[in-house]
């Protein structure tokens, strides 16, 4: 009985060691069937040429992972006529510890962008989870992290001095959901700012700290979702933040509005930008340039703010010729949004100008021959 048992364990023990070189013999095959490493060069500096140098896009390489995509991302930037790039950089990307900085991702889109020829606008925001309370969003930003988040900002300033110099400090901090899914405060927002903005400046002398990216929104005061943008930057300037950034940057989205439209309080569209650089003006800091870094118009077929796609092509390019016409304040218009690394199947892939394996879009075709380089 003993030898009969010892030599099933045998047949037992024989099985399984098949099967472990069998499956070691399957990843085998499948490791020399992988298709080969792209093989990336980075290549001489290029120089952007363009009728308008205000075009721009936000690229969103924040989760691309492949530096052949990366390249290829934005090279076709550059040869749409953009010498603009809004990049987002999250802080629990780069810093997932405190002290420790991981700057491989950021050092290859920015060697990318500079290959290129584009300046960088760089989005600095969320928040790891060793700087926040436990169960809060990325968002959550707490005043005695300020500092925390002051000293990533230089740190990002100082480690890509003359090759970044304009950084955006959060994103749409008028909006809950961007804040923590906290009631919004402009004078905590402020705060924040009083913390990054010297901290900034130390690390780069010639940094551009824009504040906001303020959000369209018509939001009334107390309510839940955020604050009207107009009414949150005058309680920025009430809460004596004008010493603590260099420019304002600014959501414009067009909604179902050409961009033509005229501005006015109870609508959302291109335009009302305006009514924020009035803002701006009546407190006396016209000298400060207005940076768009989100904006444009959706030809989704079934999204009730979307508009049909010759419309978006016609408004996308009127939008840029507006602003080089007429706004001499501002610096850059950077469009949402260039590509995603893969479809999100929402109404947001018709926001792209090009698809997620580098098909251009009628819209980015359009923008190519405005600015002369459809050749």
């Amino acid at each position: 009985m003993v030898t009969r048992t010892f030599r099933a364990f045998r047949v037992f023990r024989a099985f399984r060691v098949f099967r472990a070189f069998r499956a070691l013999l399957f990843l085998l095959i499948l490791w020399s069937l992988r298709p080969p490493r792209v093989l990336v060069v980075v290549g001489p500096p290029q120089e952007v040429h363009t009728t308008n140098p205000l075009v721009g896009v936000h690229t969103r390489l924040t989760d691309e992972v492949e530096e052949w995509k990366i390249q290829r991302t934005l090279q076709m930037v550059r040869e749409m006529g953009a010498p603009w790039i809004v990049e987002f950089f999250p802080w629990p990307y780069i810093e997932p510890r405190p002290g420790q900085f991981d700057w491989g991702h950021s050092d290859m889109v920015i060697r990318h962008a500079r290959a290129q020829g584009l300046t960088v606008i760089a989005r600095l925001g969320f928040v790891p989870d060793w700087a926040r309370p436990k169960d809060t969003t990325f968002n959550y930003v707490d005043p005695e992290f300020y500092d925390e988040f002051a000293a990533f900002v230089a740190a990002f300033l100082a480690r890509y001095r003359g090759e970044v110099n304009h950084v955006i400090i959060w994103n749409e901090p008028n909006l809950s959901l961007e804040w923590g899914y906290r009631p919004v405060d402009p004078v905590a927002y402020t705060e924040m700012l009083r913390a990054v903005y010297p901290a900034a400046h130390a690390a780069n002398p010639d940094a551009v700290v824009l504040a906001g990216a303020l959000a369209p929104t018509l939001e009334p005061p107390g309510s839940a979702a955020g604050l009207n943008d107009l009414d949150y930057l005058e309680g920025m300037y009430a809460a004596r933040a004008a010493p603590y950034f260099d420019g304002l940057a600014v959501h414009a989205y067009g909604t179902n509005f050409p961009p033509e439209a005229d501005p006015a309080p109870d609508v959302v569209n291109f335009r009302r930008t305006e009514l924020l650089r009035a803002v701006m003006e009546a407190h006396g800091d016209g000298h400060k340039p207005v940076y768009i870094t989100e904006g444009g118009w959706n030809d989704h077929p079934r999204w009730a703010r979307a508009v049909r796609p010759a419309q978006r092509v016609a408004y996308t390019v009127g939008a840029y010729e507006w602003a080089r016409q007429h706004w001499p304040w501002c610096r850059a218009v950077a469009f949402w949004a260039f590509r995603y690394p893969a479809p999100l199947h929402n109404f947001q892939d018709y926001s792209t100008f090009v698809t997620d394996d580098f098909r251009p879009k009628p819209v980015y075709l359009a923008v190519q021959e405005y600015t002369g380089n459809d050749q």
